[in-house]
This record gives structure tokens, C-alpha cells and sequence, in this order.
């Protein structure tokens, strides 16, 4: 009786870990991937799981990843650390809004000035083609 060979016919494979350099290059990588549209690819071709990139970037924007060895452990954010990072990112989210919000505002300036002297320009309209008016 031959028996088929699966994916994990040869026994449980040892749990993976990674360096924090591994960590940061991943979770970079992972980033890039997500900007063009292939996040869960990246994922896939890894053999990782969103809930872990998750994890890394609380880690990373909480700067636990930072300057550690090898094999030295990473850990949780403190309360403090989390709510630092959380503040940051909302920070940057604001600031990203804002910009573009003083663009729209720079172009709408330009268009209204663009617009007024072209009205002045214009050669003066009759009453009665004027709308609304008959």
C-alpha cells in the first residue's frame, strides 16, 4: 500500500523566527507590496500572516526593533510605548491630510484668481442674455 505524500509528510516543521533586521526588511518589503497592490501575494510567497506584520509594525513604530542584536529579545510595547506609536501614526495621517488640504486650497485660490480676470476680460453681456432674465 503506497501512501501519498502531503505537504507535512515528513513531520512538524520547526517554528520559524526572525531577527529584528529580519523583522524590519520584512515588514519594509511587506509595505512596498501592500502600495502596489499585493500585500496578501507578499504574504503567500513568505509563508507569513497579516496578524504578525501587525504586530512587527506596533513593534517597529514603538522602537522596539531598533538597534537590537540578533537573538536578543524583542518583547511587547509597554502601555506607553503603544500609545506613543499610536499618536505618532495619527500624527502623520494628520499631517498627510493637511498637505493636501493646503494643495486644494492653493488651487482653488489659482482657479478663483484665474477666473475673476477672465471674467474682467470678458466683453460685457446683454441684459437679456443674462440667465434668468427674459
Amino acid at each position: 500500500m503506497s501512501r501519498k505524500k502531503g505537504p507535512r509528510s515528513d513531520g512538524p516543521r520547526p517554528r520559524r523566527s526572525f531577527t529584528p533586521a529580519q523583522k524590519l526588511d520584512l515588514l519594509t518589503r511587506y509595505e512596498q507590496a501592500v502600495e502596489i497592490g499585493d500585500g496578501g501575494g507578499f504574504l503567500r510567497r513568505e509563508g507569513l500572516y497579516s496578524s504578525l506584520m501587525s504586530e512587527w509594525r506596533r513593534a517597529r513604530d514603538a522602537g522596539l526593533l531598533t538597534g537590537k542584536a540578533a537573538g536578543e529579545s524583542v518583547g511587547r510595547p509597554s502601555v506607553e510605548q503603544a500609545e506613543i506609536a499610536r499618536l505618532t501614526r495619527e500624527l502623520e495621517v494628520t499631517r498627510a491630510k493637511l498637505s493636501r488640504t493646503q494643495t486644494a486650497l492653493e488651487i482653488m485660490g489659482k482657479a478663483h484668481a484665474l477666473l475673476e480676470e477672465i471674467s474682467k476680460s470678458a466683453p460685457e453681456v446683454p441684459d437679456a442674455f443674462r440667465r434668468g432674465r427674459s
